[in-house]
Parts: C-alpha cells; sequence; structure tokens
C-alpha cells in the first residue's frame, strides 16, 4: 500500500488555462454578447448548447452486436536495448468529451491488456505508471473494429520520486517536508487575475502579497527565495525576482516549498518555488485562448480596450517518435485602472509578449534531451501609480532578454540515471521617470516626476549535472543522488538621480536630497556547489532523508556547509497517521546589486525650517560598506561582505487521513535568516563622516502554525481549506526592499520589528467541482488580518512603532464557473475533439472594499483614512481547447 494522504488524482490530459473574456457597459470585464450578466449567461449556455451539443453514443442491438475491442502491449526498452514487458501497469479508456473512465485493467505478466464490447466511437486510451511518463492517445473505433495499440513507456526525467504500491508503505523524500503542489488542472481552472503563475503563488499558505504588490516567502521577498524551472534558476539575475515569465500552458506542476527541500538546491534564503515543463505531445494539437478583446465602459460608452492578452498553444511531432515540440504565443495588452484616481490618467499600461518554445528529442529508448526556449520582451507605463502616486509621479519600466534551457536524461544500463542541466539568460531591464522635474513628497503623496532612472543587463550561466545510483540494499533500502552545481552572474547598468523635495502641508521645503555622480554600475559572482543525498527506507513505516551541500563563491562564503535531514515515520501499519520532521540550513546568493553598492550615487542630505533658511550644511552619505552598524566602532571596507544570507528552517508536521477522500494536515514552521544586507543611513552627530552603510547584519523569523483539510471525493472534484497562524519579524531596510523593483526616495534609518508581510491570521482556501448541468465551477475565498503600516512626519521619519498599526481586514471570494461544449462537425453528426469552453468570472465578488494605500502622514489633512479600494471586476471565459 502505497501512503494514502496524498490523494491528488490528476486527470494525464492536457488542459489549458481559462482566459478572460472582459464584459464592458457596466462591467470592468470583456463585452462580448450581452449587458444583462445574468439573462445573457443563460442564453449563450442555451445556444452554445442546442448549437454544438449532442446526444450520448446509443448502442443498438446490431452495435452491440458488432462490438469493438483494443488490445496491445505495454513495453519499456532499458538502456541495454532490450525490450521488456511491463506487468501489472494500469491501463483506462476514457471518454473523450468528460474524461470519465469507461473501463480499465491491468496488464498480464506478459504485459498484454485487452478491452472488449466497445461501441463505435472516439476514446482516450491511457497508461500511467509511476517513474514512467504519462502516456495517452485518441482512438476512433469503427462498428467490430479491433484497434492493435502497443504502448512503449518512456522514464520520467522529470519526477523522481518513487512510490511502491503493494502492502507496504513508504514514504517519499518529499513526504517528509513541507511544501504545496499545484498541478496544471488547478492553473487551467482556479480563477487568476492575470493568468500567470505568480497569480496562483499566494494560494499557498507561505505566500503573502503586499500592498504594493510584491511577494513574499515565509516573511522574506521574493527575492530572497529562488525560482527553479526544470531544476535550473530562472530569475532576473541581478535583482533574484520572480520577473520571467513562464506561461501557464506550458506548466505540468508547481512545488512551493516552506523549508529546504534537498540538499541539491541552493542560492536562497526564503522559499524555494519548483516549476516543471509540460512534455510536448506526440500528435499534433492547438488551443487558442482569450482570442477577442475586452472593451470598458464608462457612462454607457465604450472608451476603449480594456486588455487584450490572446495566447496560442501548438505542437506535435515533428520527427515521429523522435522529435516533439511545443509553442505558445502569449500577446498581453493590458490597461489596468487604479482607484483613487480621476479617469483617463489612473491607468498602469501593460505591452508585452511572451514566446515560449519546449522541444523534446528522443535520442533512444533510455534517453531524452529536453530544450525550452523563452523570450519575453515586456514594458509597463505608469507601474507604481496608485491613490497617492499619480502618472506624473510614477516610474516607467521595461524588460527584453532570453532564457535557454537544455536537460539531457539519461537512464543508464546498471540502473543509475545520469541528468546533465544547463541554462543561459539575458535579463534587460530598465526604468526611469515621466520627466526631468525635482520629485516632491507632499503629506498627500508624490508629486513631480519619479527621480531615478536605471538600466541593466544581466546574464546568468549555470551547469548542473547529477547522477542518482541504482537502488542499494543495506539495512532497508538506499536512493542515493550526487551532484555539482556551478552558476555565474554578472550585470552592467547605470543609475542616475535628480532631486527630491519633501514639503511640508504649508508647502515649504523641510528637506531636499540631492545626488552626485553617474553611477556606472558592474558585478560579477561564480557559485560552485557540491551534493549528495540518501533517501533511505529503513522499513516500511520509517524513512530517512539525509543529505548536504558544500558551496563557494567569489562574493559571500568562501566555504559553506548546508546539512539536511528529514524523517517521515508511520506508527501503524494502516499509515492513516505520518509524522513528518525536517531540518536544514541554505545559503542565499550575495545580491549582485550589493556588489557594486558603493558606485551608486550619493546622497547629499540638506534641511530647512518653515522659513526656508538652511539649518546645518549638507550632509554627504557616502556609500559605504560595513561591517558593523553602529558608527562608533565601525569598520568600513572597501569590498563586499565575505558573507552570505544564510537560513536554518526546521519544522514538524502530522497529516491524518480522515477518510478515504479526506486528510487533515497540521504542522509547525521554524525560519530563521542571518547575514541579510541591510541599507541604513548614519549620521554622525560629532560632525564626522556620515554615510549610507550596506551591512550584512541584517536578520529575519518566520513561525507559522498551519492546519489544511484536503478533500478529494471523485477524480473531478478538489477541496483546499488552510488555517495559518503566524509571525514574520526583522529587519525593514533589506536591500531588495530599497532597491526593488525602484528605488526608494526616502531612506529611513532601519529598525527591527514586524515585516511588511507579517499577517497573524488567515484561511485561504480553494476548490474545483463539477456540479449539474456539466458545469466546472472554481471558487477561491481568502481571508486574512490586514497588512501592517506605519505612520510618518513630514521628513518620512517613523511616528510611533514601525508597522504597529493595520489596513482593515482583507476579505476576497473569487471565482470562475464554465461549461465545456464539443464541436461538431458539419454533415457528419460526430463530435471532435475539439471544444468550446463558455463561462464567466468574477475577481472579488462581494465587491469588498479592500484598501490598498493609506494616509498615513500625520501632517496630513486626510491622516488615517485608507484609499484605493478593490472593486469587484466580472468578465466572461471563451477558450478553443483539445
Amino acid at each position: 500500500m502505497c501512503l494514502p494522504l496524498k490523494t491528488n488524482v490528476r486527470s494525464p490530459s492536457m488542459r489549458s488555462p481559462v482566459s478572460s473574456m472582459e464584459l464592458g457597459f457596466g462591467f470592468d470585464r470583456r463585452h462580448i454578447i450581452c449587458l444583462h450578466l445574468p439573462a445573457g449567461l443563460l442564453f449563450c449556455l442555451w445556444f452554445v448548447s442546442a448549437a454544438f451539443g449532442f446526444p450520448p453514443r446509443a448502442q443498438s442491438n446490431d452495435t452491440q452486436a458488432r462490438a469493438s475491442s483494443i488490445t496491445g502491449n505495454v513495453n519499456v526498452t532499458t538502456g541495454q536495448g532490450q525490450t521488456s514487458k511491463l506487468a501489472g501497469v494500469a491501463v483506462k479508456v476514457n471518454d473523450p468529451n468528460t474524461g470519465v473512465e469507461l473501463q480499465s485493467t491491468l496488464t498480464d505478466e506478459n504485459g498484454h491488456y485487452l478491452f472488449t464490447q466497445l461501441p463505435a466511437g472516439m476514446y482516450v486510451l491511457e497508461v500511467q505508471k509511476e517513474g514512467f511518463k504519462g502516456w495517452s492517445k485518441n482512438l476512433t473505433l469503427d462498428q467490430g473494429q479491433t484497434a492493435t495499440e502497443d504502448v512503449n513507456l518512456e522514464i520520467n526525467a522529470v519526477d523522481q520520486q518513487i512510490e511502491v504500491r503493494g502492502e507496504a508503505i513508504e514514504v517519499s523524500t518529499q513526504s517528509a517536508q513541507a511544501s504545496v503542489k499545484l498541478d496544471n488542472r488547478d492553473l487551467d481552472t482556479l480563477p487568476l487575475a492575470q493568468q500567470k503563475f505568480t497569480d496562483a503563488l499566494p494560494l499557498t499558505p507561505g505566500v503573502v502579497r503586499t500592498a504594493e504588490g510584491k511577494l513574499n516567502f515565509n516573511g522574506q521577498a521574493e527575492s530572497q527565495g529562488t525560482l527553479l524551472v526544470n531544476s535550473t534558476e530562472n530569475v532576473d539575475p541581478v535583482t533574484g525576482s520572480f520577473a520571467i515569465p513562464v506561461p501557464v500552458d506550458v506548466i505540468q506542476n508547481m512545488n512551493v516549498h516552506s523549508t529546504p527541500d534537498s540538499a541539491e538546491y541552493g542560492g536562497f534564503s526564503g522559499g524555494m518555488t519548483q516549476i516543471e515543463i509540460n512534455p510536448p505531445p506526440d500528435a499534433w494539437n492547438f488551443r487558442l485562448h482569450d482570442f477577442l478583446p475586452g472593451t470598458r465602459g464608462k457612462n454607457g460608452h465604450m472608451v476603449g480596450v480594456a486588455d487584450f492578452t490572446p495566447r496560442l498553444v501548438f505542437g506535435g511531432p515533428l520527427i515521429k517518435d523522435k522529435v516533439n515540440f511545443t509553442e505558445e504565443l502569449a500577446y498581453e495588452v493590458r490597461n489596468q485602472p487604479v482607484r483613487g484616481l480621476s479617469w483617463p490618467v489612473n491607468e498602469t499600461k501593460t505591452r508585452s509578449m511572451t514566446s515560449f518554445t519546449e522541444l523534446q528529442a528522443i535520442l533512444s529508448r533510455s534517453n531524452i534531451l529536453d530544450v525550452n526556449i523563452n523570450v519575453f520582451p515586456l514594458r509597463r507605463q505608469f507601474a507604481d501609480i496608485s491613490a497617492l502616486v499619480p502618472q506624473s509621479a510614477s516610474s516607467d519600466y521595461g524588460q527584453n532578454g532570453v532564457s535557454v534551457g537544455i536537460s539531457d536524461n539519461l537512464q543508464l544500463s546498471a540502473g543509475g540515471l545520469l541528468i546533465l542541466a544547463f541554462r543561459y539568460t539575458r535579463f534587460d531591464s530598465h526604468g526611469h521617470g515621466q520627466g526631468p522635474e525635482d520629485m516632491q513628497i507632499t503629506p498627500e503623496g508624490w508629486g513631480g516626476n519619479f527621480f531615478n532612472s536605471w538600466s541593466r543587463v544581466g546574464d546568468e550561466v549555470e551547469f548542473r549535472p547529477a547522477f542518482q545510483l541504482a537502488e542499494k540494499s543495506w539495512h532497508g533500502l538506499h536512493e542515493l543522488k550526487i551532484g555539482v552545481d556551478v552558476s555565474r552572474r554578472s550585470y552592467e547598468g547605470s543609475s542616475s538621480s535628480h532631486p527630491v523635495e519633501l514639503l511640508r502641508q504649508d508647502g515649504s521645503m523641510t528637506e531636499q536630497i540631492s545626488f552626485q555622480g553617474q553611477g556606472q554600475l558592474d558585478g560579477a559572482s561564480t557559485e560552485a556547489g557540491e551534493f549528495i543525498e540518501d533517501h533511505w527506507i529503513l522499513d516500511p513505516h520509517l524513512a530517512l532523508d539525509m543529505g548536504a551541500r558544500l558551496s563557494s563563491q567569489s562574493i559571500g562564503r568562501s566555504a559553506a556547509l548546508g546539512p539536511h535531514i528529514g524523517v517521515a515515520y508511520s506508527p501503524r501499519r494502516n499509515g492513516r497517521t505520518v509524522i513528518r520532521v525536517g531540518a536544514g540550513t541554505v545559503y542565499g546568493h550575495v545580491p549582485l546589486l550589493a556588489a557594486d553598492f558603493i558606485n551608486n550615487p550619493t546622497r547629499v542630505i540638506t534641511f530647512f525650517d518653515p522659513s526656508g533658511t538652511m539649518i546645518g550644511g549638507p550632509v554627504l552619505l557616502q556609500n559605504t560598506y560595513l561591517q558593523s552598524v553602529a558608527v562608533s566602532d565601525a569598520q568600513l571596507s572597501s569590498q563586499t561582505p565575505r558573507t552570505s544570507p544564510r537560513n536554518f528552517t526546521w519544522s514538524f508536521e502530522v497529516e491524518r487521513e480522515i477518510s478515504q477522500a479526506v486528510s487533515l494536515k497540521v504542522s509547525y514552521i521554524d525560519s530563521q535568516t542571518r547575514n541579510l544586507f541591510v541599507v541604513d543611513p548614519l549620521f554622525s552627530a560629532s560632525g564626522g563622516d556620515s554615510m549610507l552603510a550596506l551591512a550584512n547584519t541584517g536578520a529575519s523569523r518566520y513561525r507559522r502554525v498551519e492546519a489544511t483539510i484536503h478533500a478529494q471525493p471523485s477524480e473531478h472534484d478538489e477541496l483546499n481549506v488552510s488555517y495559518i497562524w503566524s509571525r514574520a519579524r526583522g529587519d525593514l531596510n533589506t536591500l531588495a526592499d530599497i532597491y526593488v523593483p525602484f528605488e526608494m526616495p526616502v531612506i529611513r534609518p532601519n529598525a527591527s520589528g514586524i515585516l511588511p508581510s507579517d499577517v497573524p491570521e488567515r484561511v485561504v482556501g480553494w476548490g474545483i467541482f463539477k456540479i449539474p448541468w456539466k458545469l466546472t465551477v472554481s471558487p477561491v475565498i481568502d481571508v486574512h488580518a490586514g497588512l501592517p503600516y506605519s505612520n510618518v512626519d513630514a521628513l518620512q521619519n517613523y511616528v510611533g512603532t514601525p508597522n504597529s498599526l493595520r489596513f482593515p481586514v482583507f476579505f476576497s471570494l473569487d471565482g470562475r464557473v464554465y461549461r465545456e461544449f464539443s464541436l461538431r462537425l458539419p454533415f457528419k453528426g460526430r463530435p471532435t475533439n475539439r471544444k468550446f469552453r463558455l463561462g464567466l468570472y468574477s475577481f472579488n465578488l462581494t465587491n469588498h472594499q479592500n484598501p490598498l494605500v493609506v494616509y498615513s502622514n500625520i501632517a496630513s489633512p486626510m491622516f488615517g483614512q485608507f484609499a484605493g479600494f478593490q472593486h469587484r471586476v466580472n468578465g466572461f471565459v471563451l477558450d478553443m481547447i483539445n
């Protein structure tokens, strides 16, 4: 018996993400057919059902007398080129329209299977076996036909988790760690605001999106974490942010890890997110999403395009049984309004294109080569506007680049698996304000033009060979994996700034920040790591994971050892309860922004009294590397501090199977990070040199208690509900908070306290359900304590304890409902494998007033008032899919 607590059953058929159609004239989403939502939707569903629906296959006596059948063998080719029959493999015949299983069987000792008494029609033949890639094929049977389909399974080069199905319980390496998995069906069906994988991350308990739109993992910014695509790093090489888009259509699954999941990976101090790409299909197909533009209505009139986000996915065999490919082309035009600003100068305008190509070459039965190429130009105007930041004071952002990943997986004759992974990423980015005027900061918000302009050209090369040995027997079973990870990151860039004026409520200047120098920046870092890990199954109830990673950095730690251990124990033979304990140490990258910090433009601070008279002289804040943040014993350095962020995380988890379809998980996670890079302005009281110091003395701590109920009463129904209690404390001036994505105009003295992502209590839940009338419903609910904020004075200094105040309780209920209709070929009276997906979605269904900003300046007449309220967004779903 395998471990029964993870009951996520997924259909192997590829599903494309639900795309959205905006509805205008009263709605902010796409206007397609009708203006009145309930009546219009019912009419649309009735019309499409009448036009494209068809009755189920009827079985006449003649058809039963001339029943069809499917037969064949299931094989696998070993590394020596020998073909072996696979016994005990599950083979299924599914309905192509509903995905419902019609018949199933297991192969006999000769690998043979047989289905009989099948009426003429269309079917999907499906084969699944752990350790091999899923296989499926569409078949059309005539009356009395016997179709022969031999299946040659391929080794699964992506998922190395091994499960033994039998009477004993085996606990896998991954099951000893805290992670959340979202697969292609989840990303396809759940309501995602912009159909991006980053929209799905906050559905996991450890990820929170702040009011500024930043993602935080375990209390830390996303730049402190890492994103892996097919086991190689895929982030902005300079900042570490998740700025490289990966289309949801090509994602096979996405794992969000809250603890150091494996000694194989390093280079992060926050969470780790792993994305595995769907292998290309072996039969030609295409899917088209969101192919009509959405319009925006204003006072009963159409005023323009709200968004136009078509996505075309197509692929198939270039060389039959040898080379397959998938291509996704996505184009995005999005004009996103912000409440609190007046129309028409209240929109962030995004223009982007993404081309993602996946190639898979089957070099032999035991050797698979995968190549993916991602090209992603983007421009975003007025990127950071809010109710307090008008377009004129905002910054534009742009990026362009390419990421190429190659992986080669070779199954050796001795049973081992050799994995070679390589990735090259080039990431060009830039940001600038709307003009040369001085920036102004008033108690009511920002004015003038944003002060800073920058550009960066970054590169990253990573090579990761790994070898997984064949299973060994010694006091149990051992699965040993060893490997190395070598990478180099580098960049060149520039940064220039014009003055910033801080004004009192009466308009008089209280402080001016000017800048000296045209910052010409560059930096590079080379890292090498070696790792070894062992998954040790001592007996059917106990498994132990041990590993270690030794890394060396050209900037940072010259030698860092990160151990990792995990234990999974099932106290009873039925395995209905599993206890997991894990702990590990990982070392993060030194941010490249820290590598050349001293060459940023130098800040010059001047203070004024209410009459406009200068108070003292200008204060020069020299950019400096510091070994201590206390001016009295400051140890200056001309080089980047020789250390790296270090994280130690441990977790305890108990998971209990309440019934065959319901499980309960209760866990505790404690994550502590040291040696974070913080920025701190230090003023000398004695008249000596003042400085803007970069020190590696920052720290943070994140604790979380989680209780999650997972229910899956059927293959098509799923429910996940989590309650989370958490605490996030640490230094507020980390390098990422000050410089990513845009440099802060005012840098306050560093403080330690409640982090901006701290959410003491939260409930997040989502589900996918099949309901009557062949409808699919997918609700998402998120309720949590308001995010923290601080009061400030005219100089933008903290008033009271930083982050001691909170926004109102956040509540959002999102939903999506749709139905799929099979197309009928004209004059033939039978369906194709093409379907239309028609439905609607709603974000913030209850129209709950969730504010995004607050007037926190004590000098403002509107002090304490919230603004930038979110509102309900409705629209249609219209896709053409397989």
